[in-house]
């Protein structure tokens, strides 16, 4: 069974009303950018808000959100992607504010363009007492990427198989409706968009931590270049175990790119694509 997922430098402006109300929303969401243990957002009353609020949001956009409720591996899922969809160093909190908005689906992940130099700005304005503390922090941003994405990918394994057990048992099930086939479906959607998510996400992340390295060694050179290096390679080394769990055009479909971006994309794929 097939599911079709449609769903100094300039910043793209965000899409939302300008004022007083949108103000007060991000002042009263700016304590949800908070993160717990092993890279998941910290429990909170605000953060279930969000979520809550996300899922309303993605609905009027017209985009997947299922009602049903998450099963433990879904909701774990949620929780490990929270470390790849948040800037890799936090900005300002206002910056922070906005990315967890849109991580939760507030906002739509398609109104920020990737900045590969966002990463290098923020780790050469941090107060560090010497170059060696900017590669430290480094080498240790890109070894914790390194480290959580076999774990995300294993969890994202788990959840896939356990849509193709959901899709594959819905011809047999006989007192399902309309609704209850209609929101099973976009739960597929939603998993399936939120892996593809991550996987681009990793990407723009190892692309700001080149860009930063590349920066940082020529601004002050140094031996510990080639510890972040390795560092590195082996984040390169494991990005690609995301590959085999994103349908092909997912980025597309799921609304993921900026708009010219995807239109660019689109124009480049192959006209028919099956999953």
């Amino acid at each position: 069974m097939s599911l079709h997922l449609d769903t100094g430098r300039p910043r793209a402006r965000p899409p939302w009303r300008s004022g007083p109300a949108g103000l007060a929303l991000l002042t009263l969401l700016s304590g949800c950018a908070q993160e717990g243990d092993f890279g998941r957002p910290k429990a909170s009353a605000w953060n279930s808000l969000v979520e809550t609020t996300g899922t309303l949001a993605a609905r009027e956009r017209s985009e997947p959100a299922s009602a049903f409720p998450f099963t433990d591996d879904e909701r774990t899922l949620r929780d490990r992607a929270w470390r790849f969809l948040m800037p890799a160093a936090g900005r300002d909190a206002f910056t922070d504010v906005l990315a967890n908005l849109t991580r939760s689906r507030l906002l739509p992940p398609a109104w920020r363009p990737a900045d590969p130099a966002a990463y290098h700005d923020t780790l050469m304005g941090d107060a560090f007492r010497s170059p060696v503390s900017r590669y430290r922090r480094l080498s240790e941003d890109i070894g914790a990427d390194a480290r959580l994405i076999p774990q995300f990918a294993a969890l994202a394994a788990r959840v896939k198989e356990a849509d193709a057990l959901r899709l594959r048992s819905l011809p047999f099930v006989k007192t399902l409706d309309d609704r209850d086939v209609r929101h099973a479906a976009m739960r597929v959607a939603e998993n399936r968009c939120l892996i593809a998510w991550v996987r681009l996400e990793t990407a723009s992340r190892a692309a700001g931590y080149r860009y930063a390295l590349e920066h940082l060694l020529i601004a002050a050179p140094g031996p510990e270049a080639v510890q972040v290096e390795r560092t590195l390679a082996a984040l390169d080394g494991r990005r690609p175990i995301l590959d085999p769990l994103v349908p092909p055009e997912a980025e597309i479909r799921c609304g993921l790119l900026p708009k010219t971006q995807a239109t660019l994309a689109e124009a480049q794929a192959p006209i028919v694509a099956k999953y």
